[in-house]
């Protein structure tokens, strides 16, 4: 266990947070209103390592662990937790390559991917498929050294403004068994998307679907053998899930120490807001609630980093946690501003409602309770 971090994770933390708070934070509500995809700042982002941070060196990837990426993305989105949030999607699909790619693969695809001139969008979600993921539908037909794609996708970060797509499709019959993993170029013909949705929060990423009909992809595009693309989804998760956690804390973060400032200036009633006890107690909890939950989460990273057989618990564990007390602070930092939370200069509001969606992608909260109930029944027989 680590209660403190050592140098080079110190300077890693501070880095990506020196990053965030010239780069970022100064831009965020603007790409907010403007449904801004930050492509360019995000390629700064990668040229400090930040594209590929858990990807092997050969290919040019940072080959850091787990727990730095969980320091990193926190800090990041103390800037802005969506685009932080799509740093660590494309790090997921960029992972995925990595870990489950052939060598020729990993060669292709990886170089750009850790540079960013090449952005990966992670393609699982389908209309009828988002907590039962191994219902989905999308069909993928061997034709030759080609499989035919029909099908949908549902809720795909990114889509449309990426390059490749690292889609879980359905190659066999139902159920886990049968699904497999391709990693599809986003110009490939018969390959297009939906409009940008209209979202409550992460709105400097773009949302689409992405339809496939009839696109035709080589079958040399496939990661590992057929049959195995669920597990690979699910191993993708578990990194996943520690990501979109750090990237929780650390909006939380920014909304407290956003909420400290305010009560030092306000007043009411004649005494200065952060002279009230209840409000200090409120300030108190607050800090205590985003400290647990950032304990938990370097434990649940540290695990996957030594590959613990909890480790798969631990990330739900971390996720349900973390994301729920990153919204709470949130909100309550919102409520300590009274009125002024509410506008959107203050910038409070537009965390609360990019870090709500981090309860449910990702897997929802309620099935990070499934999975940990079905680990602890499991271990009781």
């Amino acid at each position: 266990m680590q209660f403190a971090l050592n140098e080079d994770q110190v300077a890693i933390r501070d880095m990506a947070l020196a990053f965030a708070a010239e780069k970022i934070a100064p831009h965020a509500l603007r790409w907010d209103e403007e449904k801004h995809f930050p492509v360019d700042v995000m390629r700064e982002a990668a040229a400090l390592g930040m594209g590929g941070i858990y990807i092997r060196d050969d290919v040019g990837g940072s080959a850091m662990s787990r727990f730095d990426a969980a320091l990193i993305f926190e800090a990041l989105a103390t800037g802005c937790p969506t685009t932080s949030a799509f740093i660590s999607i494309h790090n997921m699909a960029s992972w995925m390559i990595d870990a489950f790619g052939s060598d020729t693969q990993r060669h292709q695809w990886l170089p750009k991917l850790c540079t960013m001139e090449l952005i990966a969008s992670y393609c699982l979600t389908e209309p009828g498929a988002g907590s039962d993921a191994a219902a989905l539908r999308t069909r993928a037909v061997r034709d030759g050294d080609h499989y035919v794609l029909n099908g949908q996708k549902q809720f795909i970060s990114g889509a449309g403004g990426t390059d490749l797509l690292v889609a879980m499709v359905r190659t066999g019959g139902d159920g886990p068994g049968g699904i497999s993993t391709l990693v599809i170029d986003g110009k490939t013909p018969g390959v297009s998307f939906g409009a940008n949705e209209r979202k409550m929060g992460w709105n400097a990423q773009p949302t689409r679907a992405v339809m496939f009909e009839n696109a035709r992809v080589p079958v040399v595009n496939r990661l590992s053998e057929e049959g195995v693309g669920f597990r690979i989804a699910m191993a993708g998760l578990d990194g996943g899930r520690l990501n979109i956690t750090a990237c929780s804390l650390g909006g939380a973060q920014t909304a407290l120490d956003k909420a400290r400032a305010y009560m030092k200036e306000r007043k009411a009633f004649g005494k200065r807001l952060d002279e009230f006890q209840a409000l200090q107690f409120r300030l108190a909890d607050m800090a205590i609630e985003l400290e647990a939950a950032r304990t938990f989460l370097w434990r649940a990273a540290a695990a996957l980093d030594r590959k613990d057989p909890d480790a798969t618990m631990l990330c739900a564990m971390a996720k349900r946690f973390g994301t729920d007390v990153g919204f709470e602070v949130a909100n309550h930092a919102l409520q300590l501003h009274g009125g002024y939370g509410y506008l959107s200069e203050y910038g409070i509001e537009k965390i609360v409602r990019d870090l709500r969606v981090h309860q449910i992608l990702e897997g929802t909260n309620e099935i990070m309770r499934l999975i940990v109930a079905r680990k602890l029944i499991e271990g009781a027989r």
